[in-house]
């Protein structure tokens, strides 16, 4: 289940919810194939996850280079 809080926190971070599910996905999708998390934690979920690190500023979205 989705922390509210967190995804409060990192939607306040993107400004931008269609950012937000991108940003979210890309890094659980990252975290669930053995990345490690850049937030200490017992979260076993890893949308949680992501969103924390998304809220501390630890994810960004980079735009596709040309």
């Amino acid at each position: 289940m989705i922390n509210e809080k967190y995804l409060k926190k990192a939607l306040e971070k993107t400004g931008d919810p269609r950012k937000l599910v991108v940003m979210a996905s890309r890094r659980s999708r990252q975290l669930s194939h053995g990345a490690r998390p850049m937030v200490k934690g017992n979260e076993a979920n890893h949308m949680n996850t992501a969103l924390i690190e998304i809220g501390e500023s630890l994810v960004s979205m980079d735009k596709p280079k040309k």
